[in-house]
C-alpha cells in the first residue's frame, strides 16, 4: 500500500482525532455537534447529519473506528481510484454521505424525542467496511494486531454487535448506523461499479487468503 495514494483516509483520521479530543474536554462543544433529530427538526441544525460523525463517546470508541478505518479506508480509497468513481475525492464525499444517510432512520423515528441523541463514526465505517468486502472478502486484518480474520467475518461481526448494542442502548453510540451504513457501502459500490457484485461472487467461490 501506498501510502501516498490515501491521503484522505489519513485526512479523516486525522479530523476525527482532533474533533473528538476537543469534544472530550468542552461538554459545549459536544453538545452542539452530535447528532440530536429533535435539534435537527425544530432548529434546522442539518450540519449535525455530519458533524455527529466526527465525535466519539470516548477514547476507546475513537481508536476502534480509527483503526478500522486505517485498515479498511486505505484500501477502499484505492479501489475509488481504481474504478475511476471520483477518486479520492470521490471517496470523501462517499464517506460524509454514508454519515448522513445512516442518521436518516434515526432522525425520522426520534425527531420528536428530545432524550434521544447519538454520536461517532459508525455509519461511515460500516459503509468502508462493507464496500471493500465486494473487493476483497478474504482479504485478512490482524484484530489487535495479533489474530487474522478475513474481512468478511470482520463485517459480519462488526454488523452483529452493533446491532446487539443497538438493542441494548445506553451508551449514547449511534450503533444502528452501522447496520444502514453496511446498506449504504454495498448499494454504492453496486451501483456505481457494478463489476464489484462479479468480483466478490467471483472471490467467495474461490477464495485467496491475503494479508
Amino acid at each position: 500500500m501506498d501510502f501516498a495514494q490515501t491521503p484522505i483516509t489519513f485526512l479523516l483520521i486525522a479530523v476525527n482525532c482532533i474533533v473528538s479530543f476537543l469534544a472530550f474536554n468542552n461538554r459545549d462543544l459536544m453538545n452542539k455537534l452530535v447528532f440530536h433529530p429533535v435539534s435537527v427538526d425544530k432548529n434546522k441544525q442539518w450540519y449535525r447529519f455530519i458533524s455527529s460523525g466526527f465525535i466519539h463517546a470516548d477514547v476507546n470508541h475513537l481508536l476502534f473506528n480509527m483503526l478500522t478505518l486505517f485498515f479498511f479506508g486505505r484500501e477502499i480509497e484505492s479501489v475509488f481510484t481504481y474504478a475511476n468513481i471520483g477518486g479520492q475525492w470521490g471517496f470523501l464525499a462517499f464517506y460524509l454521505a454514508a454519515i448522513a444517510v445512516s442518521e436518516i432512520p434515526s432522525y425520522l423515528k426520534h425527531k420528536t424525542n428530545p432524550n434521544y441523541s447519538s454520536l461517532g463514526a459508525s455509519g461511515a465505517i460500516a459503509a468502508v467496511v462493507f464496500s471493500l468486502v465486494l473487493f476483497n472478502p478474504w482479504g485478512i486484518i490482524l484484530l489487535k494486531f495479533i489474530i487474522p480474520i478475513p474481512f468478511i467475518l470482520y463485517a459480519v461481526g462488526y454488523v452483529a454487535y452493533s446491532s446487539y448494542m443497538a438493542k441494548k442502548g445506553g451508551d449514547g453510540i449511534g450503533h444502528s448506523a452501522h447496520l444502514w451504513g453496511a446498506i449504504f457501502g454495498i448499494v454504492f459500490l453496486a451501483a456505481a461499479y457494478p463489476t464489484s457484485l462479479k468480483i466478490f461472487m467471483e472471490q467467495i467461490v474461490h477464495p485467496h487468503f491475503s494479508l
